[in-house]
């Protein structure tokens, strides 16, 4: 090995023994701190949705499809609707992270109507909410000669829900909003729902049945983008419910608002409908469950700007998502997007590292903090270790001197020699080489010293 060779690995070496504990220890409080944080979110998360064809199905869909741009996997889990997703939500073993949920469809019901489940005991506490994304308005469609025959009344209209007394209803099925909601409505309008002939079977059925005349109503709570809404506003023989009291049902009941159907949206050039609709409309939101990811929360509430925050048959662009009309509490992330946008560093860097820097940097300068107070030891240190090769000598060189007259010199010659030979194995950086020389001045000022004591004693 050459000299140049032996010096630089030592050099190194003693960097590496000087510097490698401090490296080491800012490498342990980062791996810590990234175990804590848990920055990264994870790959899979399950959003319950709703029925097949409805709104919540297609919804779940444009979210899958824009979180699998960032790599996240969205398992779609289909259910009856908002009450049993909201069971799902409280139910740690059912896997899912997030779901839509419908306004009122937590509350606790008359005795006919569905519980929504014994954990709602407990309240809402574990869910935070995303936001309000769109409203979902009651539609009450009926056949127009079911009515016909039942008001007995040429050219019927129906005109209140008392009217419904004898009527094959369907609400909905088990799990989903709408027959929490009817069965208050029921109540506000003083009807037993003994006198109805209820069915609750789910949209898609439900809709077969009206039209092939086996039900004379049904009932959905959904956003007009469901099929079969859409569907059904265009289908000869089937009215749509007009509530007139609807300003009056959203005093009664605080999770519902008033929405008006425009004359026209659904077919201008048919003119469907043909006059205004009022209806009324709980509001939808995303719940989680308060331990899910951060980052996924961040990730859906900027999914729903794109998928609900244009204008639709009910909204303006820009009304929805939006942080009120929510009986959940409101997750921080969704605070932190509703009141300044998105995330300054996401603008401008990959959804992953501005998210690692996010998550990690309060961590990252309190670690900055601890560290710099302890890196100002590192030069001294590293100066004490390399000068401790040369002191080292100093204290053996000085007892030697103090045994001159006291031992035979050439018992203390020899030992200076082993001395000499060794100091001359001793390697150091070019910096500290003076010192290194210094040394060498000394051992060879004692062994003078030693070679005249003979000389002095003797004159």
């Amino acid at each position: 090995m050459s000299i140049t060779l032996r010096h630089t690995l030592l050099s190194f070496r003693d960097l590496l023994a000087t510097f490698g504990p401090f490296v080491v220890l800012a490498i342990v409080l980062l791996a810590l701190a990234y175990w804590v944080l848990d920055p990264t979110p994870p790959k899979k998360v399950v959003l319950a949705t709703g029925t097949d064809q409805g709104a919540y199905a297609e919804f779940g869909k444009r979210y899958a499809e824009i979180l699998k741009g960032y790599g996240i996997t969205v398992e779609l889990r289909a259910t009856e609707g908002a009450a049993e997703n909201l069971r799902l939500l409280h139910d740690r073993s059912s896997g899912v992270d997030i779901a839509f949920v419908q306004g009122g469809a937590g509350d606790r019901l008359s005795k006919e109507a569905d519980s929504v489940s014994a954990a709602d005991d407990d309240g809402e506490a574990g869910l935070v909410s995303l936001g309000s994304l769109f409203v979902e308005p009651v539609w009450l469609f009926y056949r127009t000669d079911s009515a016909e025959r039942l008001l007995k009344a040429p050219a019927p209209v129906l005109t209140s829900l008392s009217q419904l007394a004898g009527w094959r209803v369907n609400i909905g099925a088990r799990g989903s909003g709408a027959p929490n909601l009817m069965f208050k409505l029921f109540d506000a309008n003083r009807i037993d729902s003994k006198a109805l002939a209820i069915g609750r079977k789910s949209q898609t059925p439900a809709t077969v049945d009206l039209i092939a005349g086996d039900i004379d109503a049904l009932v959905f709570a959904s956003a007009p983008e469901a099929l079969m809404v859409q569907m059904l506003l265009q289908t000869p023989g089937i009215a749509l419910y007009d509530f007139a009291q609807a300003d009056a049902y959203s005093r009664r009941f605080p999770f519902l608002s008033p929405v008006t159907l425009p004359r026209g949206v659904v077919d201008l050039a048919g003119d469907v409908p043909p006059r205004d609709v009022r209806l009324i409309a709980p509001t939808a939101s995303l719940v989680a469950r308060g331990e899910t990811h951060p980052a996924l929360l961040q990730l859906f509430i900027q999914a729903a700007q794109q998928v609900h925050g244009g204008a639709g048959w009910f909204q303006r662009k820009g009304d929805f998502p939006r942080a009120g009309g929510t009986e959940q509490p409101l997750a921080k992330e969704a605070q932190r997007f509703y009141a300044s946008g998105t995330p300054v560093l996401q603008r401008y860097l990959p959804f992953w590292f501005a998210n690692l820097i996010e998550r990690m940097w309060p961590v990252l300068v309190t670690i900055i903090a601890i560290l710099i107070p302890l890196s100002r030891m590192l030069p001294p240190l590293y100066q004490f270790r390399i000068r401790s090769r040369i002191f080292r000598w100093y204290a053996q060189l000085r007892d030697l001197e103090h045994a001159i007259g006291k031992r035979p010199a050439s018992e203390l010659l020899a030992e200076l020699e082993g001395i000499e030979s060794r100091v001359e194995e001793v390697s150091v950086p070019l910096s500290y080489a003076d010192e290194l020389y210094s040394l060498r001045g000394h051992i060879q000022m004692v062994g003078n010293r030693l070679r005249a004591a003979p000389t002095a004693a003797a004159a």
